[in-house]
């Protein structure tokens, strides 16, 4: 999987995006005729017209999707039918990965190379692991006496919407679509508004893999519009959103003044990255503590921009991180020589840079980047040092490339400092003594922790947040398949056969 500079914009300019809505199985514009532009965060340049969804649009897929669901087409399929069409489409997201990262790094300013390590190596292997998984879901047959049989079975919940963010517009699509499709569910997937291409693109892939009419149906808009009216729809069953707390907050709301649907959430973050004094100021922390915060751009819920260091190794790391955070590469997504590609919108550039103009203005110390360059939405990585635990930028999520060094005297103030957030998405643990790190990891209160490595874990692991980080529904793992199966008691009251005398 390699492409180059010259390659990516090759393809770039011969792709023709689809700009249209995905609804029962075909192509189509809004109801109301009303569109909005998608912009290449690059340039600034549109790369399209979208449709833009309203809640008539959200009720005809609804009628698709329920139409398709009670049919049995999909959601009483042998299981083997499933995990067929899951792996074609697999291996079709595999046939047309550089086309696929080139289209989503258009459109969200994401580097083309990590777009091709998303898109071809995590995203088919999501449908590929859930459409494996699809016929090996058992039930549970409970103990009773003789004179009862109790089968405990699980079965598709119906009609899921699936709400987008669009730091990962294809990763998360597939977090949320292949274990809900391989539990035998129909779904309405709505991209963010600002990242529907790639999403789309994908709705063409799972027709021609086979997936039955109205069992995907895909729905571009706003928040506003296109999303509250899949929150409000009184025949979704299911709503799992990744985004902000405050959306989050949003989707409960509309649960509970519609027909109080399930909703799993995973949310927004302010996640630590801890050094005790034991840990080795070497490459590989550094490495870790430098991609925690940068990877995307900071443009991700579990980026560990909160970084509590020994007082003991403070000076020592700052001045190796910032050696670091200098040596990235900011400018065109489409270069694999990029690092750090573009902002997604121009409004969350302007965002980003405010919340790094605080963190001068409330004390802490820049010690590199924090610039702005166009044309295009480009931030320079910035480093800041002598952050304290009441700063803005210690305690609002910023979702930019912004790194903070806060000094801590011990592991249990690092531990209280960590502790001191209203979210808990993930940690990171550096220590060589395991039983300390193990004792931080029990008492961080966070879904993810990981040690002497930043890692969100893998598609067996289940990932979600505690607090106001999320809900208990869990993405990846089995345990996101459960969140879209209801579990149903068979009983049977059973008498002993009549023996022959």
């Amino acid at each position: 999987m390699t492409l180059t500079r010259d390659s990516a914009h090759d393809i770039a300019a011969k792709l023709v995006p689809k700009g249209l809505a995905f609804i029962g199985g075909r192509f189509a514009p809004a109801l109301d005729g009303a569109t909005f532009e998608t912009i290449n965060p690059a340039t600034g340049a549109v790369i399209a017209d979208v449709a833009h969804c309203g809640a008539a649009d959200v009720d005809e897929a609804v009628k698709a999707a329920r139409k398709a669901f009670d049919s049995g087409v999909w959601s009483r399929a042998v299981p083997e039918y499933r995990k067929e069409v899951m792996l074609r489409l697999a291996d079709l997201v595999r046939t047309h990965r550089e086309e696929l990262a080139v289209l989503e790094s258009i459109d969200s300013g994401k580097t083309v190379t990590d777009c091709l390590h998303e898109i071809g190596r995590e995203v088919s292997t999501f449908f590929q692991w859930y459409g494996e998984l699809a016929d090996k879901s058992f039930g549970k047959v409970a103990p009773t006496g003789e004179n009862a049989l109790a089968l405990i079975v699980k079965e598709p919940a119906g009609v899921v919407g699936l709400v987008l963010p669009w730091n990962f517009p294809l990763l998360m699509a597939a977090w949320k679509m292949a274990p809900a499709l391989a539990a035998g569910c129909s779904v309405l997937v709505k991209p963010a508004k600002q990242t529907p291409l790639s999403v789309l693109r994908l709705a063409e892939l799972a027709q021609e893999a086979g997936l039955p009419d109205g069992v995907l149906n895909v729905l571009p808009g706003l928040g506003e519009t296109t999303g509250q009216a899949i929150g409000r729809h009184p025949d979704i069953d299911i709503v799992s959103f990744t985004g902000s707390t405050e959306v989050g907050g949003y989707f409960l709301r509309y649960a509970g003044e519609s027909n109080l649907k399930v909703v799993g959430l995973e949310m927004g973050g302010k996640s630590p990255f801890i050094i005790l004094d034991d840990a080795e100021i070497n490459d590989d922390l550094i490495e870790h503590a430098a991609m925690s915060a940068f990877w995307n751009g900071g443009q991700n819920c579990s980026a560990n921009m909160r970084q509590l260091v020994d007082r003991r190794r403070a000076e020592e790391f700052a001045h190796r991180v910032t050696a670091r955070a200098q040596a990235f590469l900011v400018g065109d997504p489409l270069d694999p020589a990029t690092n750090i590609g573009a902002m997604v919108t121009q409004e969350h550039q302007t965002r980003v840079l405010g919340y790094i103009a605080r963190g001068a203005a409330e004390g802490a110390r820049l010690l590199t980047g924090g610039g702005a360059s166009s044309p295009g939405y480009f931030i320079q990585p910035a480093v800041f040092a002598d952050m304290t635990p009441t700063m803005s930028i210690a305690r609002e999520e910023i979702f930019g490339p912004v790194l903070g060094i806060l000094p801590v005297d011990g592991m249990e103030e690092a531990l209280r400092i960590a502790c001191d957030t209203d979210y808990g998405l993930h940690a990171t643990v550096f220590a060589r003594d395991i039983d300390r790190a193990i004792h931080m990891a029990r008492r961080l209160p966070c879904g993810t922790v990981s040690v002497n490595g930043f890692s969100e874990g893998y598609v067996k692991t289940p990932f979600g947040g505690y607090k106001r980080s999320g809900s208990l529904a869990r993405d990846n793992g089995t345990e996101a398949m459960d969140q879209y199966l209801q579990t149903k008691t068979i009983w049977f009251t059973t008498a002993p056969p009549s023996v022959a005398r």
